[in-house]
This record gives C-alpha cells, structure tokens and sequence, in this order.
C-alpha cells in the first residue's frame, strides 16, 4: 500500500516510523508546513516528500494519515474526504462541538471510510476489560474508574491550542468508556485545580482535574487527569462489577508505590510516556486503517465516536466553569 501522511512533528514522526516498518506499507509519503522536518523523516526511513497536502492525496496514494496539530486536522479531513482517499485522524477531528458536528455529518453523508485515532480501542488490556463486560463475567457493573495521569506537562506553548484538559487528556478516558461499558454518559460534574506552571491558569486551562459521570444505567464513573505525576505516565481502569473487578494497567510498570511493608509491587520499571504505554495499540491500529483503507472492514472508531466522546467533554467543562452538575442532553449532537 502507499500511504501519504500529513504533520511529521512528535506524535506524526512516531506514526510515520511506525507505518514505515508495517509489512503492508510498500511506499510512505510525508509531507509538513515544515518542508525541512519533512525531508528529515523522510530520509531517516526512506520515505518520499511531497511538497504539500494536495499534491500527496493527487499522487495514487491508498490511505491518508493525519497528524499535524490540532488547527489543521478539520480542513484536512475534509481535503481527504473530498478526494474520496480513506483517511486516518489523530484526535481531536476538529477543535469545536459544531466543526465535530459538521465533520460527523459530512462522513455520513459521503461515505469516504474515517477512522479517528483513540488507540485505547487497539489496547490488550482495555478489550480484555471489554470481553469481561460483554460476557457478564462481572455481573452488573456499579462502578468504573479512569485516570489519565502525565508524567510532565507540555510544552507552554501547547496549552493555549490543546482545548484544555478534558477535550485533550480525558478525551481518550470518555471514549475508551464508551468502549468497554458498551454505555451512554448522561451527566458530568467536573473540577478542576491549578499547583504548577502559571501558563495553565493563563490559557484558562487546569493541569489537574476530576469528573463524576453516571452512564445511562446508572453506573458511576470517576475520571482524574494531571499533567504532573512524577512516577511516571499513569493510563489506567478499574470496572468493578457485582461478581468481579477488572484492572487495566495494574502491572509492575505501574506509576505508584506501596506504602505497606513487604510489598515489592510494583517493580518497575515506570513507563515515561503515551508512546511508550501505548507502542502496541499504536501499531494495531495503524493496521486496522490499513485494513478499512482496503476495504476489509468498517472503521472500528468513526467520526461520531470522536463526537460522542467529544460531547463529554464539553459537557465536563462546562460543569467546570458553571460549577455545576451538566446532563449530556444540553450538550449539542446528532
């Protein structure tokens, strides 16, 4: 397959070197506002440069993967769209509820294959938890716990363009929800707190926050994120159900300590990064694009999955900001 790729900065030269050494992948087309860093990627894996987004999808390419910052990845999708070139977006699809809208309602009517990039969805241990959901391994659920926990935080300049922690950071923690528990969010109740940088408060944003949401049986769910957890990058859920509990992450790379005598878990050692946590699924789910881009399947996570998760979190910042509990249904959708 020849596959075009748009955005070589961190996360889109870690895609690119990722489908770079995918067996299916016979031609990798890089192309980046930054035509240097593009030439730079390109040379280091023997991929070729294209010198913008439409001579790339012009060129015969199979697939269309985009990575570029947040800003660029609605009119992308739409170019991808309009030249009928299936296409494979890191999230978020755009950087607003109604452009999400949009973009959601332009797929359906199209029918161009998307495929959003929530690489949770690829993970071993969150479909594990799926299966155990599905086939009433657990009993009834009650409870599901989520966290998102950074090592360090961004850079400052990232802030500003990030939508804020729950659109950027939980975003993944609502839409992997959605996938395991097979459920809808009906209500958020979400705060939030600042004890680092200034640059958060400064771009309106938190670098820790927390959320109490109820699924439409009922079920509790508590979600935490923080750009600031020194042990290392901390991705992890709980599902506790009537006849058992399921842990994802709960392995000896967990980022925590014991503070009870004799206990040698976890032994480490710590994973420092999505990347690193996530190198897998990453890989898995470059090969389902590959497999939706040949026809082979339906995308295993749509644009309206990016909505819904996206609703969510709009929904968490607008309890934020009101202080107050949000219902789901005050939150515009499709």
């Amino acid at each position: 397959m020849r596959i075009g790729l748009a955005g070589v900065g961190r996360i889109g030269a870690f895609h690119a070197k990722t489908l770079a050494a995918l067996d299916f992948v016979d031609e990798l087309v890089v192309t980046d506002a930054d035509l240097g860093a593009a030439k730079t990627v390109a040379d280091e894996l023997g991929a070729q440069v294209a010198p913008d987004t439409e001579t790339l999808l012009a060129s015969g390419v199979d697939g269309f993967v985009i990575t570029t910052a947040t800003p660029a990845h609605a009119p992308l999708l739409r170019q991808g769209i309009a030249a009928g070139v299936p296409t494979f977006c890191e999230k978020p699809v755009a950087a607003t509820l109604d452009e999400t809208i949009g973009l959601a309602e332009l797929v359906a009517s199209t029918g161009v294959p998307v495929h959003v990039g929530f690489q949770r969805r690829f993970d071993a241990g969150y479909r594990r938890a799926r299966a155990a959901v599905e086939s009433g391994e657990l009993g009834f659920v009650h409870t599901i716990r989520a966290n998102t926990h950074d090592q360090a935080p961004p850079h400052a300049s990232y802030i500003p363009t990030s939508g804020g922690i729950f659109r950027d950071c939980n975003v993944h923690d609502f839409d992997i929800l959605r996938f395991v528990s097979g459920r809808e969010v009906v209500s958020a109740y979400a705060t939030g707190a600042n004890k680092g940088a200034d640059f958060f408060a400064a771009a309106g944003d938190v670098d820790t926050a927390g959320a109490l949401l109820t699924l439409d049986d009922g079920t509790i769910v508590l979600v935490s994120s923080t750009r600031y957890n020194g042990a290392g990058h901390d991705v992890r859920m709980e599902v506790h159900g009537e006849k058992g509990t399921i842990a994802v992450g709960l392995d000896h790379s967990l980022a925590m300590r014991s503070a009870e005598e004799g206990v040698d878990f976890p032994r480490g050692p710590q994973k420092w990064s999505f990347m690193e946590r996530f190198l897998p699924a990453y890989q898995a789910e470059l090969t389902a694009f590959a497999e939706v881009a040949r026809g082979e399947r339906t995308s295993p996570c749509t644009v309206r999955d990016a909505l819904e998760a996206f609703r969510i979190a709009e929904a968490c910042e607008r309890s934020r900001a009101e202080r107050r509990p949000v219902a789901l249904s005050e939150i515009e959708g499709i």
